[in-house]
């Protein structure tokens, strides 16, 4: 128990130092995309915010997940990551057409930004993005290696603004940075809206998979003495962790052996689903559902 709880709070400790390293380097980054006049840079700063945004999140998540359920939250803190994602979705997406709305029209009429301040901010994002990638991918939880991920994908995009501010130190291509940043935010853009929309679908208590309820249906259907399913709902706290219930219809009245030796059958089928919360109720003949 110790040991968990040490593990616990050293991924929240890596997790509270990505968030402030972050958080510093996106006002740093709107900054410098202001004072170099790089669409680029105010591209990839947008992005950052929405990292930022992300690790903040996934702080509190981390701390929170320490709670038990109570009264007020019976089924516990995890819904809060979903409420969390389309705060993110949201930001993401404003900032992303307003990087739009200011790049695009450079395209026609491109501006020379200041090459050598966006290399030494791109020196200085490689450096800040390499060390918090570095630093939390020494943790093994998964809001860790999702992070990782993001990180990541932020040391890349700030290698190609160093590459694309070398070249514009020996070339005279203004056009450069906003083609770098229209890649960006529609790169951007392109994983926000398909998260977005499936953050958007568990939000309002959607299957999170079709075929997982259909193979879940056919398999109590098949359960000794069960002659139909209905009221079968399946739905995600989170994303991973999903809750079902149900009612069975059982053919003839059956002893209190019987009932335990049913329950014991739907343990056993539905293990492979690693369900967080299961409620399944038994109707007996001529028994009235009290949700019709």
């Amino acid at each position: 128990m110790n040991a968990h709880k040490h593990q616990h709070d050293v991924s929240s400790q890596r997790i509270g130092i990505v968030f402030l390293l972050n958080f510093f380097f996106t006002i740093i980054e709107f900054v410098g995309g202001v004072l170099t006049g790089s669409t680029a840079i105010m591209a990839d700063a947008v992005h950052d915010l929405g990292d930022t945004i992300s690790i903040g999140l996934a702080w509190l998540l981390n701390k929170l997940s320490k709670k038990n359920p109570n009264d007020e939250f019976t089924y516990g803190y995890y819904r809060f990551s979903l409420l969390g994602a389309l705060i993110n979705g949201v930001v993401l997406i404003t900032g992303s057409a307003w990087v739009l709305s200011e790049a695009v029209p450079r395209l026609l009429h491109p501006q020379m930004p200041h090459a050598q301040g966006m290399f030494w901010l791109a020196v200085l994002g490689v450096t800040v993005n390499g060390y918090a990638a570095w630093k939390i991918s020494k943790g093994k939880t998964l809001n860790e290696r999702v992070l990782n991920w993001h990180l990541m994908e932020d040391v890349l995009g700030w290698v190609s603004v160093l590459i694309v501010s070398i070249l514009l130190l020996f070339f005279d291509w203004p056009v450069l940075d906003p083609v770098l940043s229209i890649v960006f935010t529609l790169y951007i853009l392109m994983n926000v809206i398909k998260n977005f929309r499936q953050t958007i679908k568990l939000f309002l208590q959607s299957s999170p998979d079709n075929k997982m309820l259909e193979d879940i249906r056919n398999r109590l259907t098949s359960l000794d003495h069960v002659c139909a399913v209905h009221y079968l709902h399946l739905w995600s706290l989170d994303g991973e962790r999903n809750v079902l219930t149900a009612h069975l219809e059982i053919d003839q009245m059956i002893t209190a052996l019987e009932q335990k030796d049913i329950k014991q059958q739907i343990s056993e089928r539905l293990a492979d689903f690693s369900l967080a919360h299961t409620t399944i109720e038994f109707e007996l003949p001529e028994e009235i559902c009290r949700d019709d």
